[in-house]
């Protein structure tokens, strides 16, 4: 049976047709659906959230050491945090087969930068599958498990946006079981001291021979011979590009595997040739690989190397030819990313945005958009878990040079569980004056609504402990005393803790605490929280159209030659009528 499927979708299922036994990751776009579809598989299949994805990885790697097969999967910045176990696990190989998925993000849809993954393939020495469609997503993941055990190798399945978001038919199958390897101690393979580890180097480049030569003869990196006088040296979603552009007018050489890259083959296919192009999207990966090898193409010099390739793109590059743009009488009107009306954490950065003289460090999640105006509430954003670290290094950096800036630094529950505890342990440790803020809204927000630690269930729906967000704030050396916890849509609660956090010269913490407005409220949530419908209203005779209320940035209202509120958008947080100073705006339950 045939239906469509998006990448994501098929990635999970040709690992659930594998036999694998556990699944791990941490929600990432554009990776999140992976294990969200792996979760309808749960009576054969183990699957969790990790805190991050080096847990994910680690996960996935202590079970195919146990004799299973394992997958692991994040988006591509998720890799970097996996790097430590995966460059390792390259060279002591697997027991059961491991396959990690990598979904890069090319012109970075939702994503804080734009790399390409394919080189830690080549870094790490990890046999690399390329899928171009769903149906190829299915399958090499399929055959990852296989060519992972073949080889002794934990197996690199890198996509992208296009591939896991995208739907084509995908072809069902039954799921095949796969014994389990009955488990048996060997610490020369999978303890990595350096006396043990200099034997698995040499037997690495074994593997890596073993592999060079399936490369060059594997299917999966095949020709198709048209007209001879352009050849296509292509691979994922750009071969699709490709073959659109071209058509019957080239030959293409649709490379599957990509690490090893399949020299041979390449240099018969560009023997046959008269022009050579490689198309791949961001870095020159493959292009890199033929002119080290003293083969002639066009590549890069035409093609961009950075932002997502789609047919026009393409078509330009190297045809020339540019569509002529679809002209309409509507102007479409923009509306950039803004925090949901009622999101939790508006009145928090609305009063923050009041403090003067604040440096403030941002993190990954929703509240990101705090940047933008009218609050304006963030000076900077790295990477996940890294605000407490930033905000720590920017604090004794305004104390050694004698400045008064203060520093508050701001990340969500699921990053702090993620990367967090670590850099506030650091802002501990070291005795930092900064602020550190966990904006806690009871789920994972910005990827739609995973579990985490601190939400009271697993992926796959089972009653957890909660961890203690102040508990282990308090554990790791914050004094209780520093610990302020204060519900986010009240700002006179909000103003009063940063106020008195600011004022001091040690490290202190405020937890905000209210779930997102758009998650659905498990019965803790409804129990601990007022969240009957309610609306607010503005009153015109007493409204003076000073328009404080619009500065809190709510979707909700309209500030034009008459403010008013959108009811059937407003949750009724209350944050524009704690703002208003003339008592215009009333609550309506």
């Amino acid at each position: 049976m045939k239906v469509l499927m998006t990448g994501n979708e098929a990635i999970a299922r040709g690992a659930w047709e594998a036999g694998i036994t556990v699944a791990s990751a941490y929600p990432g776009t554009p990776s999140t659906e992976i294990l969200e579809n792996m979760e309808q598989y749960k009576e054969d299949v183990y699957c969790e959230w990790a805190p991050n994805e080096k847990v994910a990885v680690e996960t996935a790697i202590g079970a195919s050491v146990a004799g299973v097969r394992a997958l692991a999967a994040q988006k591509h910045v998720g890799l970097n945090v996996a790097a430590d176990p995966i460059f390792t696990v390259a060279y002591t190989g697997v027991t059961g087969g491991l396959v990690l998925v990598t979904a890069d993000d090319p012109g970075m849809h939702s994503s804080q930068n734009e790399q390409d993954n394919r080189n830690y393939a080549t870094a790490a020495r990890l046999l690399m599958l390329n899928p171009s469609d769903s149906s190829e997503a299915k399958e090499f993941t399929k055959l990852g498990f296989e060519l992972s055990e073949k080889f002794d190798t934990p197996v690199l399945l890198h996509v992208t946006t296009r591939i896991c978001h995208t739907k084509t038919a995908v072809e069902l199958e039954d799921r095949k079981p796969v014994p389990h390897v009955p488990y048996q101690k060997n610490i020369k393979k999978f303890v990595a001291t350096p006396a043990n580890a200099k034997v698995l180097r040499v037997k690495l480049e074994e593997r890596i021979a073993a592999m060079t030569e399936y490369s060059n003869t594997t299917p999966i990196n095949r020709a198709e011979y048209f007209s001879t006088k352009i050849g296509v040296i292509s691979t994922g979603v750009a071969y699709q590009y490709a073959r659109e552009i071209f058509g019957e007018d080239a030959s293409y050489l649709k490379l599957g595997m990509t690490f090893p890259m399949p020299m041979d083959l390449i240099k018969e296919f560009a023997s046959k040739v008269e022009k050579l192009y490689v198309v791949e999207e961001m870095d020159p990966y493959i292009e890199n690989h033929l002119k080290m090898a003293g083969i002639p193409c066009i590549g890069k010099e035409l093609i961009p190397s950075f932002g997502e390739l789609n047919t026009d793109v393409v078509r330009k590059s190297l045809l020339g030819i540019e569509n002529e743009p679809i002209v309409s009488s509507l102007e479409a009107v923009a509306r950039p990313p803004v925090l949901c009306a009622g999101c939790p954490h508006r009145g928090f950065f609305y009063a923050l945005s009041k403090k003067k003289n604040v440096m403030i460090a941002g993190d990954i999640g929703c509240y990101t958009l705090a940047s933008a105006p009218p609050l304006s509430a963030l000076d900077s954003c790295f990477c996940m878990g890294g605000s407490f670290s930033t905000g720590h290094g920017a604090a004794q950096a305004f104390k050694k040079v004698g400045a008064d800036t203060k520093v508050v630094a701001c990340l969500g529950d699921s990053t702090f569980f993620h990367t967090g505890i670590n850099s506030l342990l650091d802002c501990a440790y070291n005795m930092s004056n900064s602020t550190s803020v966990i904006l806690d809204n009871r789920i994972t927000g910005m990827t739609g609504h995973q579990e985490n630690p601190g939400s009271g269930y697993t992926l796959m729906g089972v009653p957890a402990p909660q961890a203690d967000i102040a508990a282990i704030c308090q554990a790791i050396g914050i004094k209780e005393e520093n610990i302020y916890t204060v519900n986010p849509l009240l700002l006179d609660e909000v103003n009063k803790a940063l106020d008195e956090a600011l004022a001091k010269d040690e490290p202190t913490v405020v937890i905000t605490k209210w779930p997102c407005i758009l998650k659905k409220f498990s019965a803790q949530d409804k129990e601990e929280y007022d969240l009957s419908p309610k609306t607010c209203r503005i009153d015109q005779d007493k409204c003076t159209k000073c328009k404080l209320c619009s500065k809190c940035g709510c979707p909700a209202i309209y500030s034009g030659d008459i403010v008013s509120i959108n009811e059937s958008s407003c949750t009724g947080c209350g944050v524009c009528r704690q703002i208003c100073p003339f008592g215009a705006i009333e609550e309506v339950k």
